[in-house]
């Protein structure tokens, strides 16, 4: 490749430079499928992050310089992105549904962990028309030949981009977790009355194990991207045998300097192909009571724990986000924070929503650590992307872990008053239904 010469000249350029600290080499590229070139490579993490909205850049992030795997050290990320560098480092990672609760038994999530960012070594970015291929390094007093070594031995590894394999129908057997009687009993435990006065909202969840399913992670994400337009879409491959993928409608955070952008996103009706039927059902979304309590539990809270974090906090009425199988009610939420407050901060104070965990937090959180029959992992986790300049974090829902012979899907449903079992249940299988038929 043209580009690893010219970034490998920029490489050598820096063996008699004295610059210490961050370091980001770059050159113009010419890659027409992210997927196809990540999936090429031999380098891990191999990770992929694309913001909702076809105008945020889009980044593939390989390899590491070194990682945080403690959210208690999600602060040095903050200190590291806060440095004067021109270039500031990106971390790319994620932190699960919830991070204190230790692994019960077997761990499915091996290798992701409560936490996990990663300083990548090497990026590829694309900002309209305009493809980057990066080299990232990091100087000491004492490293700088181990830097150069690891720079040259990384960009010697790239190959060109590939096709991806194609995604072909699959024979699989499906098992629920929780099963349908089982999630019975979990909603009529939530709806009962005395538990209704000390916790208004949980969101139950289900996984959904498709065994004998045995696909390649990015043509499944590449497939599921295509259904997903306002989505966040992203991936994660720590390690070959497994990867976690999403295609997520949910923004916990976006941070632009010190305006934070943030949405309340809860309350879910189908839609049906039929744009009058669908407007027929979106006014029925909006007007419904068991929903809007749903959406307002969320709000309510979000603003909550922003007030000491920021000022002119503003909260727009529910409107209707359309998906191409579901309708949501959705309410955008903007800030501007106080100048001493960082990411991790955001992340501490934001995750989880009642969207994904219930109201209020603490006790939602102690029911589903104890009643749920299985690990959420990173399901329901914040997952994205942190910098000096811009931070944004999506909520990882509408998403698969894929590992060797099975994928496993989730979903999520806002229980509160009035929830009805079956009509929950339903609405579980609406969200993983996209994804279904792209496996046969």
């Amino acid at each position: 490749m043209l580009a690893q010469t010219h970034i490998k000249q920029q490489l050598d350029a820096l063996r008699h430079d004295r610059t210490l600290g961050f370091v980001r080499l770059r050159v113009a590229c010419e890659v027409n499928s992210f997927l196809g070139w990540l999936n090429a490579q031999p380098l891990y993490p191999r990770i992929y992050w694309h913001a909702r909205g076809e105008e945020r850049p889009e980044y593939v992030a390989l390899g590491r310089i070194h990682e945080l795997t403690d959210p208690a050290h999600i602060a040095r990320v903050c200190a590291n992105t806060q440095a004067s560098q021109v270039d500031s480092p990106r971390y790319f990672g994620g932190l699960a549904f919830d991070p204190d609760q230790p692994p019960q038994g077997e761990n499915p999530w091996q290798g992701f962990g409560p936490c996990r960012f990663v300083l990548p070594r090497i990026e590829l970015v694309r900002r309209g028309e305009c493809v980057s291929l990066c080299l990232n390094l990091w100087f000491d007093e004492h490293n700088r030949e181990a830097e150069l070594a690891a720079g040259h031995q990384a960009l010697a590894a790239l190959v060109p981009e590939a096709p991806l394999p194609p995604l072909t129908p699959q024979q699989w057997r499906r098992r629920d977790n929780p099963d349908k009687p089982e999630w019975q009993q979990l909603v009529s435990t939530v709806t009962a009355p005395d538990f209704q006065t000390h916790t208004p909202k949980v969101v139950l969840s289900r996984e959904s194990r498709l065994e004998g399913a045995d696909v390649n992670p990015w043509s499944l994400l590449a497939r599921w991207a295509e259904r997903a337009e306002q989505c966040f879409r992203f991936g994660f491959q720590f390690e070959p045998d497994h990867g976690f993928i999403a295609c997520s409608p949910e923004r916990l955070y976006r941070r632009e300097g010190r305006h934070l952008f943030s949405e309340a996103l809860a309350g879910t009706i189908r839609r049906s192909g039929d744009e009058a039927l669908d407007a027929r059902l979106a006014a029925e979304l909006l007007s419904d009571s068991k929903n809007r309590l749903e959406n307002r539990l969320v709000h309510t809270d979000i603003l909550h724990r922003l007030a000491p974090l920021a000022h002119d906090i503003t909260l727009t009425e529910p409107r209707i986000l359309k998906l191409r199988l579901l309708q949501h009610l959705k309410c955008d939420i903007e800030a501007e924070l106080h100048p001493d407050v960082c990411d991790w901060q955001l992340l501490a104070a934001l995750h989880p929503t009642p969207a994904v965990g219930g109201a209020p937090r603490e006790s939602a959180l102690a029911f589903i650590r104890t009643q749920e029959p299985y690990d959420r992992g990173w399901y329901a986790g914040a997952c994205g992307m942190l910098s000096r300049e811009t931070s944004e974090c999506s909520v990882a829902i509408r998403s698969a872990r894929i590992d060797p012979g099975a994928v496993t899907l989730f979903a999520g449903a806002g229980i509160v008053a009035g929830s009805e079992p079956a009509a929950e249940w339903a609405e579980l299988d609406n969200k993983i239904a996209n994804v279904l038929s792209l496996l046969g």
